[in-house]
């Protein structure tokens, strides 16, 4: 019988990846086509994404399908969350992909809340606080870039302006759309009254569709350069919702999805966006059938990203395997607070990370395996205060932990984290992103009758390693 194959686009802050699934004997298999870097680049100032080549690169790896002769039937687009892009009558960008990591919305919290206070915006949206989020970029393209929203004809987020390039078709997805701070927890859609303060054109936000629906087919200029033609899915296109969805648990369990950022906290089916929630910096970001995800963002593998570039560039070329393993030889006890904004762009991570502990009266790090060490541990504890937060709010104790994403591979993080919790940890799978991914483009095709049957054939498929807490 001949293989039926979903293909997911994984892109990430630092890379992104086209992975082949199949059903083998009930299991799932994963076969990596095509890989690719990813990162922000400056242009006059501004930190932005090369969105034209990550287009391209995206094409390139449907086009690795023709040659190896394994055909999709349908493709999905993943990213991360927040950012977005404006196009004029003529469906072109206005200005640059800008990145979250751009300095352009500092300020822009106190001129969004002269219209609406933090308070009110919370209780609308559930929507955690962070400079980055949508509805704070779109107050700096206002005050900065005014023309742009004069010329505007469609607003897209990153995945759906790649899935408009394939398709020719305009569309917004959910989850993706729930990490800007523009819906209505309640009813999952535009807040018209966000909209409506912030003076933004109510038409050029497309309507928001649910993960699984069919967007269509591809372009016929699509087609004849990479050979066939396939159906486009909208998955979780929020990495974190993909990934939220391949967590191989039904019952009741704590999620980090670790990568670049730390996404930890637990699935609800009611979003929680009570003034308690807001002081203790939860957020009610959506997932598959309408679920909510309720977690905080934390900084994550950013920060042993920025410090692996930077030892590689004075010529220490170690790689993350190395870092982690040599940093549970360390015993440097320094820990630095990962949330804090000077670690979100810093020109230097290491001098940061040494300047912290400095001014706080700790060792300084001085080897790349202590600045390895001190962000492992410095992860941990901050994934240890956060489990606290979600059995205070919520009155529940949770007796483990479920690690998901590239960070589930990272041992000794995963050792530290079970120790510091006093929770088991299980790890795994290392894809999560790209699972849930295909995991969302199989339900849609009747592979699996419902998320539990989903859920189940990852672990079967995958298993999970377990990290005691002793």
């Amino acid at each position: 019988m001949e293989k039926t194959y979903y293909l997911a686009v994984d892109i990430g802050a630092s890379s992104g990846r086209h992975i082949l699934c199949s059903m083998e004997d009930g299991k799932l298999e994963l076969q990596e086509i095509h890989r690719f870097e990813n990162g922000i680049t400056d242009q006059d100032g501004t930190y932005v994404w090369n969105a034209e080549r990550l287009f391209s690169e995206i094409v390139a790896g449907m086009k690795k399908c023709s040659e190896i002769g394994k055909i999709p039937k349908s493709v999905g687009i993943d990213t991360w969350g927040v950012d977005f892009v404006l196009l004029d009558e003529n469906d072109c960008m206005l200005g640059p992909a800008v990145s979250y990591r751009d300095g352009r919305t500092a300020g822009m919290d106190g001129a969004f809340y002269e219209l609406m206070p933090e308070e009110e915006l919370y209780a609308r949206t559930g929507i955690q606080k962070q400079i980055f989020n949508t509805v704070y970029q779109l107050m700096a393209v206002k005050k900065q870039h005014p023309e742009y929203l004069e010329k505007a004809k469609t607003f897209l987020f990153i995945p759906d302006y790649f899935n408009f390039l394939l398709t020719g078709k305009k569309a917004v997805e959910y989850t993706i759309a729930s990490t800007s701070q523009l819906l209505l927890a309640d009813t999952k859609d535009w807040d018209e009254e966000i909209l409506k303060r912030m003076d933004l054109p109510r038409e050029i936000f497309p309507k928001i569709e649910k993960p699984g629906t069919v967007l269509g087919s591809l372009k016929p200029e699509i087609v004849r350069e990479i050979g066939f033609d396939c159906r486009v899915i909208l998955p979780c296109e929020h990495d974190t919702g993909s990934a939220v969805l391949a967590v191989p648990t039904n019952g009741d369990t704590v999620y980090i999805s670790s990568g670049t950022w730390s996404l930890m906290g637990i699935e609800r089916m009611e979003a929680d966006c009570s003034p308690r929630s807001r002081m203790m910096n939860f957020t009610n970001e959506g997932g598959y059938d309408y679920r909510f995800r309720y977690l905080k963002n934390i900084m994550g593998l950013w920060m042993i990203q920025s410090v692996r570039k930077e030892l590689r560039e004075r010529g220490e070329d170690y790689s993350y395997d190395e870092l982690c393993k040599k940093a549970a030889l360390e015993t440097i006890p320094s820990i630095v607070p990962c949330q804090d904004d000077r670690f979100l762009a810093p020109k230097s991570m290491i001098l940061e990370i040494q300047e912290s502990c400095r001014e706080s009266g700790q060792p300084v790090p001085e080897t790349a395996f202590e600045l390895a060490s001190v962000v492992y541990n410095s992860l941990a504890v901050c994934y240890q205060e956060t489990i606290a937060d979600i059995e205070n709010i919520t009155g529940k104790h949770y007796d483990h932990i479920n690690v998901v994403g590239g960070g589930s591979n990272a041992a000794y993080l995963n050792e530290v984290t079970a120790k510091r919790c006093r929770r088991t940890v299980y790890a795994g799978p290392g894809e999560a992103t790209a699972i849930g991914n295909m995991l969302v483009q199989m339900l849609a095709d009747g592979v699996f009758g419902n998320l539990q049957e989903a859920r189940s054939c990852v672990f079967e498929s995958f298993g999970i390693a377990a990290f005691p807490a002793e």
